[in-house]
C-alpha cells in the first residue's frame, strides 16, 4: 500500500480531514490535518490532543506497513493553510487569499493589472458565469488613525478557475485582539 494511502485512510478513518502529506530527504514525515468542513456548522479547529491522536495512529500503521521514516510531524493548516479542493474555495470565500497563476498573465485583458504578474492577494468569491474571483485594490493602507477614502484606488478582479492555479493559500492575517467570528454569507447582518 502506497504511502498516501496509509496516511489517508488512518486520517479520515479517525475523523480527520488529509491537508498535507510531506516527505523530505532527512527522514521527516509532516502530516497536515484538519477537521471536516460542515456548511453552516461552526467553525472547529485542530489542537494538540487531535494531533496527538493522529500521531499515536499513525505511529502504528506505519510500523504495519514497514513505512521507513525518522520522525512523524503532525499539525494543524495553520494561518497560511493551502488551498486545494472546490470545497476548501466554498468553505473560505469571503477571506483574504493568496494566489499563484501557474502561467503569468499577457497584455489582453489584464486591464490595470501588470502583464506578466502570477501573484495576487485579494479577497476570494464565487465568479457569476462559475468559478472563481478575486478582489483587491492596490491602495496603500492607511496610516493609523488616518480615514481610507472610498475613490483612493479602483478595485481590481480576476476571474480564475482551479485548473489555472499553481498554488493557493490562505493569506496569515494575525488579530492580536483576539479571532473575530466570521460574516455570514447570507446577506444577514
Amino acid at each position: 500500500m502506497a504511502l498516501q494511502d496509509i496516511v489517508q485512510e488512518t486520517v479520515t478513518g479517525l475523523g480527520y480531514e488529509l491537508v498535507e502529506l510531506e516527505r523530505s530527504a532527512g527522514g521527516l514525515l509532516r502530516v497536515t490535518i484538519d477537521l471536516p468542513w460542515q456548511p453552516g456548522a461552526p467553525e472547529q479547529f485542530v489542537n494538540v490532543e487531535d494531533c496527538e491522536k493522529v500521531t499515536r495512529q499513525l505511529q502504528y500503521a506505519l510500523e504495519v506497513d514497514a513505512v521507513d521514516y525518522r520522525r512523524l510531524e503532525v499539525s494543524s493548516p495553520g494561518l497560511d493553510r493551502p488551498l486545494r479542493h472546490e470545497r476548501d474555495f466554498e468553505r473560505f470565500a469571503g477571506e483574504q487569499v493568496d494566489i499563484v497563476l501557474k502561467a503569468p498573465m499577457g497584455a489582453a485583458g489584464a486591464g490595470l493589472v501588470a502583464s506578466g504578474r502570477k501573484k495576487f492577494r485579494g479577497v476570494l468569491a464565487r465568479a457569476d458565469g462559475g468559478g472563481w474571483q478575486l478582489a483587491w485594490s492596490d491602495a496603500p493602507e492607511p496610516k493609523p488613525g488616518q480615514r481610507r477614502r472610498k475613490d483612493d484606488a479602483p478595485v481590481n478582479v480576476l476571474g480564475f478557475t482551479l485548473d489555472e492555479l499553481k498554488e493557493a493559500r490562505l493569506a496569515p492575517m494575525v488579530d492580536f485582539k483576539g479571532r473575530k467570528p466570521r460574516q455570514t454569507q447570507t446577506g444577514e447582518s
